[in-house]
Parts: C-alpha cells; sequence; structure tokens
C-alpha cells in the first residue's frame, strides 16, 4: 500500500506543479491585461512619438525621432539601451508633385497624385505623353508597341471579395513595385498605378517601386481612387487623352542611421533571447503612428510591462525599433542585426515581429518546423485569450525579424487587418486612426507571450 500511495503520489508530482504555473501564468497574463488598459502608457508614448512626424529612412526627422525615443526609454531603468549602426537608403520626395488630365477643350484637371519610393523625377519640367489603361502586365504585353511613348495607367484595385486583406494587397502590388520596369521594356515614359487600398477616397497611398537592373527608370507615382476611377471614365470617351507630370524627387548616396535596442536581462538564461520588434522607419506622408509607430510602441510596452510589474523575466527580453524596413532593399536595420546575431554567442530563440497596425487582436503566426513547439504554443491559448488571441496558426513572421537566421519560432502578432489598407503608406496614417483599448491589448497580448516563452522555453 505504502508502495502504491507513492508511485500515485510520484504520478501526481508533474500535475499538481503544471496547475502551480499554470495558475501563476493566468495571473500574469491578466495583470499584463489590466496595467495596458488602465494605464495606457503604450498608446501615450505613440502620441508623442507621432507628433513628431513623419521617419522617413534617411531622413533628418527620422534621426530626431529615434535620438528622442532613445532619451526616454533610457529613464526606464532597462538593463541596456543602445544605438547600431546601419547604413540605409535615402530618397528625397521634393516638393513639386504634380499630374494633370489635358481635356479635349484644352482645360486641364488636377490630379491626387504622389511619387512612389525610389521613383525618378521629371527634372521639374512637365512630361506629357497620351495614357494608356491597363489591368496587369499580361495585357500590357499585348499592347507592346502601342505603349511606346505613352504613360502607362496600370488600373488593378484590391478584390473587394476576398475577406483576407493581405491576400488582396498581395495580388494588387506588384503592378505598383513592378509596374515602372515592365512599362519601360516597352518603351513607356512614365506610369501612374491605382492606389493598393480598400478605403474609397482621393488620397493616394505610396510605396516602393523596384526599378529592374539595365531597364530605364521612368517617373512613377500613385493617384487616388476617385482620380483613378475619373481618368478610367475620362479615357473610354477620349482614347488620345493627355496627362502631363512634374516630381523634383529624387535618390541620394546611402544615410548613416541606427536601430535602437533595449532589453531586460534573463535572471537565469541571459544568453537564451527573445527578440521583439517593428520598423521604426515610415512613408512621409502621414506621422507613422499605424504603419509602423504602432508595432514598435507595442514591443515597447512589453518591457515596460515587465518593469512596472516587477516581473524579472527567466530569459532575455530585447526590442529593436528596425530602421529602412519600407525600402525593401539589403541595406537595412534587419539585415545589419542579423548579421549581428550570427555573430553572436547569444542564443535567439524566439522573434516576435508587430508590423499589421495597432486594431483589436486576432492571433500569432508561427513560423518553426518543430512540431512539439506547434503543440506547446498551441496549449498557450487559455492565456492569450484574455488579451483577445484567438488562433495561432502556421505562418511568416515579418520582413524584419525574418532575417534573424536560426531562432527555434519566429511569429508575427496579428490584429484585425480589415482596414489596415485605409490607413497604410497614405496621409491617412495617423495617430488619430489608433484606438486605444485595441492598441493596448495587442501589447498585452505580445507580452503574454514574451513571458511563456522566457519562463518555458521552446
Amino acid at each position: 500500500m505504502v508502495i502504491l500511495a507513492l508511485s500515485f503520489f510520484l504520478v501526481l508530482i508533474p500535475f499538481l506543479i503544471s496547475q502551480t504555473v499554470n495558475k501563476k501564468s493566468l495571473k500574469i497574463s491578466k495583470a499584463f491585461v489590466q496595467e495596458a488598459l488602465t494605464s495606457e502608457w503604450g498608446y501615450n508614448f505613440l502620441k508623442e512619438l507621432s507628433a513628431l512626424g513623419p521617419r522617413l529612412s534617411g531622413s533628418e526627422n527620422s534621426l530626431k525621432a529615434l535620438f528622442w525615443v532613445k532619451s526616454e526609454i533610457e529613464k526606464m531603468g532597462f538593463s541596456k539601451v543602445w544605438l547600431q549602426p546601419t547604413l540605409v537608403d535615402h530618397w528625397k520626395r521634393g516638393d513639386i508633385e504634380k499630374a494633370e488630365v489635358i481635356l479635349p477643350d484644352g482645360k486641364t484637371k488636377t490630379l491626387h497624385i504622389c511619387a512612389l519610393g525610389t521613383s525618378v523625377g521629371t527634372n521639374k519640367k512637365w512630361l506629357s505623353g497620351e495614357i494608356i489603361e491597363v489591368k496587369n502586365f499580361t495585357k500590357l504585353k499585348k499592347l507592346n508597341d502601342e505603349v511606346k511613348g505613352k504613360i502607362v495607367f496600370f488600373n488593378r484595385p484590391m478584390e473587394k471579395e476576398l475577406v483576407d486583406t493581405f491576400r488582396a494587397y498581395g495580388r494588387a502590388v506588384n503592378q505598383r513595385t513592378a509596374g515602372a520596369s515592365e512599362a519601360a521594356k516597352y518603351g513607356a515614359i512614365a506610369v501612374i498605378v491605382r492606389s493598393v487600398t480598400t478605403k474609397y477616397d482621393n488620397n493616394p497611398h505610396t510605396g516602393l517601386v523596384s526599378y529592374k537592373k539595365g531597364i530605364k527608370k521612368i517617373p512613377a507615382v500613385a493617384i487616388g481612387l476617385k482620380d483613378a476611377d475619373f481618368l478610367s471614365k475620362t479615357l473610354k470617351k477620349f482614347p488620345k487623352l493627355k496627362v502631363r507630370l512634374k516630381l523634383n524627387c529624387k535618390n541620394l548616396p546611402l544615410a548613416k542611421s541606427y536601430n535602437l535596442i533595449a532589453e531586460i536581462k534573463g535572471r537565469e538564461k541571459p544568453e537564451e533571447v527573445i527578440v521583439l520588434g517593428g520598423h521604426f522607419d515610415s512613408w512621409d506622408l502621414g506621422d507613422g503612428a499605424v504603419d509602423d509607430g504602432s508595432g514598435c510602441v507595442q514591443s515597447l510596452e512589453v518591457l515596460h510591462l515587465f518593469k512596472k510589474l516587477n516581473i524579472r523575466p527567466k530569459r532575455t527580453i530585447r526590442v529593436i525599433f528596425y530602421m529602412n524596413e519600407e525600402f525593401g532593399s539589403k541595406n537595412s536595420g534587419a539585415y545589419t542585426y542579423g548579421k549581428y546575431a550570427k555573430k553572436s554567442k547569444e542564443i535567439h530563440i524566439a522573434a516576435i515581429e508587430s508590423d499589421r497596425g495597432g486594431a483589436v487582436p486576432r492571433g500569432f503566426t508561427l513560423n518553426t518546423k518543430d512540431e512539439l513547439i506547434k503543440q506547446k504554443v498551441i496549449s498557450w491559448l487559455p492565456y492569450l485569450k484574455i488579451a483577445l488571441i484567438d488562433w495561432i496558426k502556421p505562418g511568416g513572421s515579418g520582413a524584419d525579424v525574418s532575417k534573424i537566421k536560426g531562432t527555434k519560432a519566429q511569429f508575427g502578432y496579428v490584429p484585425d487587418v480589415q482596414r489596415y489598407f485605409g490607413y497604410h503608406h497614405s496621409a491617412n496614417d495617423r495617430f488619430s486612426a489608433i484606438h486605444p483599448r485595441e492598441f493596448e491589448l495587442g501589447s498585452a497580448a505580445m507580452a503574454i507571450l514574451t513571458y511563456l516563452i522566457s519562463e518555458n522555453g521552446l
């Protein structure tokens, strides 16, 4: 009987321990949510950051904002705060962005446009030509010789019927990224691209244009949706319609910039690192609160929550504000940190990225080949649900943390994205788009996941 009782007790020990750990994790998860929602620390920090203006990579204002954040977080008592030098792309929009339709009666109508990132200018002169409308590259190829000397108007909208707005974006965005070079192959002199957005207004949405080597670089602009529809409708009446453009944007040599890094050292396994982050640079039409000021500040708020609640993590938690994600090149903070991580003796066990805005939480994507890690992380949903996380699914993490090779798992924080592309890369990307409770729940969700990884490992 004694042997039987002892055996039963030995079997029961792991269960009793797990129950204790579960209760502690539940208590801390609730504390993260309560503190985030009541203090709104991150929301208020984002408000101050956004007031400093946009943070275009390579710009003076991007550094001004970065140094302000550094000075603020140095007051917060973290283990370490430092700048990591990196070279970044440097493009200036300039102060001339004009587009006009030349109507058959000789009158002109102004179009709402903006230059696409890395676009070449027109040397401050008007560039005029007949306009030709296409929906895709297949149609462009069929037109072939008809394109020469004309301005190509790419007018493919995001597909409204797709619930996944990121999928809809992905199916439309190549006209913006590759359209200029595709059109230039057939002799086009410029391109006008329908803004890749779900919001029907007249604010153009910028973004990167990627020129292919060996193909002439031609000016590339985005146009607001209302003007895109006007242009399309007018072209049906007047096929020989002309448009003229004037831009003074230009590309400059690579600029010196920095990643901003802050961390709390782990109490037991400081050599094992959990990275959180977002990209600090933004486009220059709004203030960058949505893309990606929200992701950066949510990551920082994770450290703040640990500090405020006096929780010492078992593993090191490191937050990175990456510079130069928007230009999508190897001249970026993500590659710089990736190289550092590869050479470092530290063990990067996990990385979490927030780069989908600050709306209400939905889930986390998980990138790992380890089935046991998948099961373990999914078992944490009861804690994450406190912050409205409903699911954990296989998927990519994010452009920045994906450059950290050798991690056991990489996560992407996924809030609701139905409104995201209404703000993305446009003048609509302003702090007024952020809802405090939605934003703070996202910070809490990231804090819960970080705590569970820190205490339980992967």
